[in-house]
């Protein structure tokens, strides 16, 4: 299979028709290859515009999303990066190459293992992966200038804001479903506000659902 082909058509097709202009942004899709971030009995599908399983429950996002909720950060040449679950580092590879540095952070063993061998493989990113609960953020590199999420999520737990430089950027798709957001928060003097960017449904991160409440 012509991977470099399927790339090009992944980027024409997929990505610059929903509104992706960035240039930097389309470069860095143009130039990793996504096959690499897949399990091989996949590879053939790597370039579809669906999310692809990468087992345990987790998906690799399909190449639209993760394009535009890239975008809405408005990641720069300086900026520290925290991508949280990361799973077999493609996000973070395609971050790698827009900002200063990236901290790919991932909970599943076997996962973070494929995407620091794969990154490794790779080579030339300013990037690492961390191990830890993808709930708790990662605070020994912080403050961010920007922290994005791989999947959607109930709820952003006070640690995340808590790790964002001030002026810093995060990057979530909240809620559920098909009735889930792209939202764009943003912190200035310690405060933090937010906005709605755009209807975003995505498979859901683990550990960030809601706690049910009872209900006479």
């Amino acid at each position: 299979m012509d991977f470099a082909a399927a790339r090009t058509k992944m980027v024409d097709n997929q990505i610059r028709t929903t509104d992706v202009t960035s240039h930097e942004i389309l470069r860095a899709f143009l130039t990793v290859p996504r096959e690499m971030f897949v399990p091989a009995e996949r590879q053939a599908l790597a370039y579809i515009d669906e999310d692809i399983p990468l087992g345990g429950g987790r998906y690799l996002m399909e190449p639209s999303p993760i394009a535009k909720l890239i975008q809405l950060a408005q990641i720069g040449p300086q900026d520290v990066v925290l991508d949280v679950g990361c799973a077999t580092g493609y996000s973070s590879a395609i971050l790698a190459h827009l900002a200063g540095s990236v901290v790919a952070l991932e909970e599943n063993e076997a996962l973070a293992d494929q995407a620091s061998d794969i990154l490794a493989r790779i080579g030339g990113l300013s990037c690492a992966v961390a191990k830890g609960p993808l709930k708790a953020g990662y605070a020994a590199d912080a403050p961010y200038d920007v922290i994005i999420f791989q999947g959607s999520v109930e709820e952003i737990p006070s640690a995340f804001f808590e790790q964002l430089r001030d002026r810093g950027r995060l990057v979530v798709v909240e809620g559920k479903g098909l009735s889930a957001d792209a939202k764009l928060y943003v912190k200035e003097d310690g405060v933090v506000s937010g906005r709605f960017a755009f209807n975003c449904g995505v498979k859901p991160l683990p550990g960030f659902e809601r706690e049910k409440t009872f209900v006479f």
